[in-house]
């Protein structure tokens, strides 16, 4: 079930009203797990096995890592728990990428094998829950957190429908609290959690699928050399298209949540205002970089252990990240590129004596950092240009994020710098017209808002004007739900 339909319209007023109805807490915590179990049904009934089996596993292996004192047992336990949830995520995600990448290495070898054909089906939203019960067991077995005794609510924290598929990433601290005590949302919840879910319908179905997504898929899946403008004009649409989508599923969960009484964690801040690599990843997916952060990179040694193993840590951490995303090479590549982007950032902030004193951030990989010396101006107008810059480099890893293969990026690539000559345009001028103010308008709206919460925003704004607005949305929304597809980050 996909929040842009309106069979989910009809879902949420039915969880609504028995959520509001006079029924006990626990009566309600059911409630949420039965309709979260129906929610994730819908795609693949069979794959609710998975849910239940991970759930299972690491509610069993957390209360025995509570009780037990033997170091090798708990590591054992604790094995157990990542063998189980990462084993499930390699077979589905990433086993016929790595039977793919073996028969291609026999190859090379001389060998010639073929493999029996394995129709695999990716399970939706398994690498969000998969980090998600890792997170779990991780924090007890780091004695960070209690473990869980109540099944009802820790099969709530693995299957809370709002964030099932595509996130916020949520550790146990954030919501299993949550679930102790009753929640209902109060009159002012109620009514951000609906403007929520209406900005992120109108992000997703208004502005990535109704302006943005059609110019990306085509110039995408053109088999051949283009002009620079289209080929410029399909990356920068493919930019807009997936912060679009992807922020709007994040908004809608943010929405339904709270409708709901309950408080997930912001997972963007406008990255696109974003002053470096560093701070991008501040901004963007934040509930995954600072996953990332704090059970990859800390335990490899983060910046611990001296430059080069700094840079290395760096460079692990963010090609798993692009792994995480998926089983292609291209994601790797594109992991690679924002490595590479964060050690040369962090290159310039650690030789201050070769550069003019600037505001240094923090020392860990998630902070906001200057990617570059102040250009001798007035600071607002260099900081917007090194947010510029930032975002002209963002956009050229979406090339890789987004190309089905690593020919397709190399061509869009050479033809978004003129290095293939090609005369005749592909997009309509309208096409063009389309992505560009888009694009202004979307760099135009992060810079603005960098530092503020549209929450605050239109608390701020006269009731009158945040009235036509909301109503503005709400008919775009009418008028442009032709289709129920779904959210990018979805596959992965």
């Amino acid at each position: 079930m996909v929040f842009n339909s309106y069979t989910f319209i009809v879902f949420l007023g039915v969880v609504l009203l028995l959520h509001n109805l006079p029924l006990s807490w626990k009566a309600k915590k059911v409630n949420l797990l039965v309709a979260s179990y129906l929610f994730y049904a819908v795609w693949n009934p069979p794959f609710v096995l998975l849910l239940w089996l991970s759930t299972v596993v690491d509610y069993l292996a957390a209360l025995a890592l509570g009780r037990e004192e033997n170091q090798y047992k708990r590591k054992g336990l604790l094995v157990l728990s990542l063998a189980v949830n990462l084993g499930m995520l390699g077979y589905f995600k990433y086993g016929g990428f790595l039977m793919d990448n073996f028969v291609a290495l026999l190859s090379l070898a001389g060998v010639t094998y073929q493999p029996p054909q394995a129709d695999i089906i990716l399970p939706v939203g398994i690498s969000f829950y998969t980090f998600q019960t890792l997170s779990y067991t991780l924090d007890v077995y780091r004695r960070k957190f209690a473990p869980e005794k109540s099944l009802l609510d820790f099969s709530l924290f693995v299957t809370f429908f709002p964030q099932l598929v595509a996130g916020p990433i949520v550790r146990p601290g954030e919501l299993i609290p949550q679930f102790k005590v009753p929640h209902q949302a109060t009159q002012t919840q109620m009514i951000r959690g609906l403007f929520l879910l209406t900005l992120g319908l109108f992000m997703k179905v208004g502005i990535a699928d109704g302006m943005l997504s059609e110019t990306a898929d085509s110039i995408f899946g053109v088999p051949f050399p283009l002009h620079p403008l289209d080929a410029w004009a399909g990356v920068l649409a493919f930019s807009g298209q997936i912060f679009f989508d992807f922020a709007g599923y994040s908004t809608c969960a943010i929405g339904v949540a709270l409708c709901l009484g309950f408080i997930l964690p912001d997972n963007f801040r406008y990255p696109y205002a974003a002053i470096g690599f560093s701070d991008f990843w501040r901004r963007w997916h934040i509930t995954l970089s600072t996953w990332l952060r704090d059970y990859l990179y800390i335990p490899l040694g983060g910046n611990r252990l001296g430059a080069t193993r700094t840079y290395l840590n760096l460079m692990i951490t963010m090609l798993l990240g692009g792994l995480w995303h998926g089983a292609n090479w291209n994601f790797v590549i594109w992991g690679a590129l924002h490595g590479v982007f964060l050690g040369v950032e962090r290159l310039f902030r650690d030789r201050p004596a070769r550069l003019p004193e600037m505001p240094l951030a923090t020392d860990t990989v998630i902070t906001q950092a200057s990617m570059l010396p102040a250009i001798p101006i007035s600071r607002s107008v260099s900081r917007f240009g090194l947010a510029l810059m930032t975002f002209f480099l963002i956009s050229l890893t979406w090339v890789f994020f987004r190309s089905p293969d690593f020919g397709t990026a190399m061509r869009l690539l050479l033809s978004m710098f003129g290095v293939i000559p090609v005369q005749i345009k592909f997009l309509a001028t309208i096409d063009m017209y389309k992505v560009f103010v888009v694009t202004v308008a979307l760099l135009g709206c992060h810079w603005l808002m960098r530092d503020k919460s549209v929450v605050a925003v239109a608390e701020r704004t006269p009731w009158w004007l945040l009235g036509l607005g909301w109503a503005a949305m709400l008919l775009v929304l009418v008028l442009t739900q032709k289709s129920t597809g779904s959210f990018i980050y979805f596959q992965f």
